[in-house]
């Protein structure tokens, strides 16, 4: 049952429904007191620190390209109507709905924590993906700086990582980037989903317009930092249109890889995904959930691996045709070669011995 909710002003989510793991259901609905004009109302951002006791996390998906994986967040300001991380509110007692986008939790001592990690005599270095949640970029980083603190912690042990954002918050660090990059250390993936202002704001009401997302491309590939451009998702009949312009576009600015992933609406976010469309985009709604279903067995959504990201049929079929055609035309082919583990060293400390032979 859809739930009904006064529209909050630059938020994706159009209800907070109850987490699917509580006793207790809460329901928002049209009373006939809400006037049809009123202005839409504001909803704040509460922000709560969260006590983590490892901050290096492992999957073991073959969906993704990496096992350790870095979230300096949990829930994202950007409220991407879409996002996949939104069911994961859930485990917190919260709704996948404006709670993921407005009751964030950070990890302050993310920084200290991954150095304990880094410095243990049984650690062994493999490239770390931050970012593969939520977005380590997102506005509140601005002042907490905590993605910051990471990357300074893996520059000193000379670890290898990979990020991936839709923020031009990234350009903050480009100094540590571009460094990094100078040592095979690190890559960088930026998500741009539309190259339309309005359809972008729409789907990503707190994140980076599309033109800042290509500048930060190209100061990054101007600094020797490799840039792959992710389209993703790719919507079949709202934004799949784009998927050539988009990949254009990054390729002018350097980048030199690409890389999609098609509309996932698991849990939660297919009803959630619904009523946006609804409420933004009437005209298509019907027409773009058909398409969804068609690439997805006749479902909404199809967890199985290696069919979640690309979805399957005729309609998954022409979506990967013709990104491999876009990503061939404009030479965004090259593949991410291996980080450098080699360099990987924990850093002396203060009163440690010096090591004569060493390098």
């Amino acid at each position: 049952m859809t739930t009904f909710t006064q529209q909050i002003r630059g938020r994706g989510a159009r209800s907070n429904a109850t987490g699917r793991y509580e006793s207790q259901v809460r329901e928002a609905f049209d009373d006939g007191w809400t006037a049809e004009d009123a202005e839409p109302a504001q909803l704040a951002t509460e922000l709560t620190a969260e006590t983590a006791k490892v901050i290096i996390t492992r999957n073991d998906s073959p969906d993704v390209g990496f096992s350790a994986s870095i979230n300096p967040y949990r829930g994202c300001e950007h409220g991407c109507i879409y996002c996949y991380a939104r069911p994961a509110h859930a485990y917190m007692g919260l709704s996948p709905g404006l709670d993921f986008e407005s009751k964030l939790f950070f990890k302050p001592e993310a920084a200290r924590l991954l150095e304990a990690e880094l410095s243990k005599p049984r650690y062994r270095p493999e490239f770390i993906h931050i970012g593969g949640n939520t977005d380590p970029y997102q506005p509140q980083e601005r002042r907490l700086r905590i993605t910051r603190q990471v990357i300074e912690v893996l520059d000193r042990f000379n670890h290898p990582f990979s990020i991936i954002t839709k923020s031009a918050l990234i350009l903050r660090d480009l100094d540590l980037l571009a460094s990094m990059a100078a040592r095979n250390l690190t890559r960088v993936a930026i998500s741009v989903t539309s190259l339309d202002r309005r359809l972008s704001r729409s789907m990503e009401p707190r994140a980076a317009a599309p033109d800042k997302r290509i500048e930060a491309i190209r100061r990054l590939t101007g600094a020797g930092v490799p840039v792959t451009v992710m389209f993703a998702p790719c919507i079949p009949g709202l934004n799949d249109h784009e998927m050539e312009a988009v990949l254009e576009r990054a390729a002018e600015a350097g980048a030199s890889g690409a890389g999609y992933v098609a509309l996932r609406l698991p849990l939660e976010i297919k009803d959630l995904f619904r009523e946006w469309l609804e409420t933004d985009h009437p005209d298509r709604a019907r027409k773009v959930m058909s398409l969804v279903r068609q690439m997805r067995g006749g479902k909404d959504y199809d967890a199985q691996w290696g069919k979640r990201m690309r979805g399957e049929g005729p309609i998954g079929e022409l979506m990967n045709a013709r990104f491999k055609a876009a990503q061939k035309r404009y030479g965004l082919t090259q593949r991410w070669g291996e980080l450098d583990v080699f360099r990987f060293r924990v850093p002396p400390k203060a009163g440690d011995q010096i090591d004569l032979f060493g390098a």
